[in-house]
């Protein structure tokens, strides 16, 4: 590493997705907390062999879809009771039926627009920087490498550790990231 740079992390470079899950599997089980792989294309079974569970995006979505069923209805009752009632033949000044249309249009509004906002903030989104695209190597991970990086900020990371268990993986390159 280069003087007064910060560490990002420790990057290592695999040729097949065999291997790299091979090496995901070794790492999530030498309890490694925040790291990461890349690949040019998805690899079945990864979410697996790196230990991850269901996505938390679905909650904010199922929220954003209630609150838009609720202002929806909530809305239409508001306005057919004090903003502009319209007394006609008996009829109520509310039914859900005639609610729906607008309920149901911002359920799918506010429910995608929740998937959207929470997918934002899980991902800790959006990054204007990232110090793997200054790697040079890393541009590969869009044409027919797979990559794994593990973070300096991991409680587990020791950097000799680090780097004998991902030689023992099966590395064909490792490097150092620098921030």
């Amino acid at each position: 590493m280069s003087e007064g740079a910060k560490p990002y992390g420790l990057l290592a470079e695999f040729d097949t997705p065999a291997a790299l899950m091979h090496a995901a599997e070794k790492v999530r089980d030498a309890g490694y907390r925040q790291w990461d792989v890349f690949t040019p294309y998805p690899v079945h079974g990864m979410d697996k062999a790196m230990g991850l569970k269901n996505s938390r995006v679905g909650w904010f979505s199922f929220l954003g879809g209630s609150t838009g069923f609720a202002v929806g209805n909530l809305m239409i009752w508001f306005m057919n009771r004090f903003d502009y009632p319209i007394p006609v033949g008996g009829k109520p000044l509310f039914s859900p039926f005639s609610a729906f249309p607008v309920a149901y249009e911002l359920t799918i509004l506010l429910g995608a627009f929740g998937a959207l906002l929470g997918m934002l903030i899980l991902n800790r989104l959006p990054r204007l920087h990232h110090p793997l695209l200054k790697h040079g190597r890393f541009k590969l991970a869009t044409h027919d490498k797979f990559f794994l990086v593990i973070e300096t900020a991991d409680a587990k990371y020791q950097p000799e550790q680090t780097r004998q268990l991902l030689e023992a993986a099966g590395s064909a390159r490792l490097e150092w990231v620098e921030d």
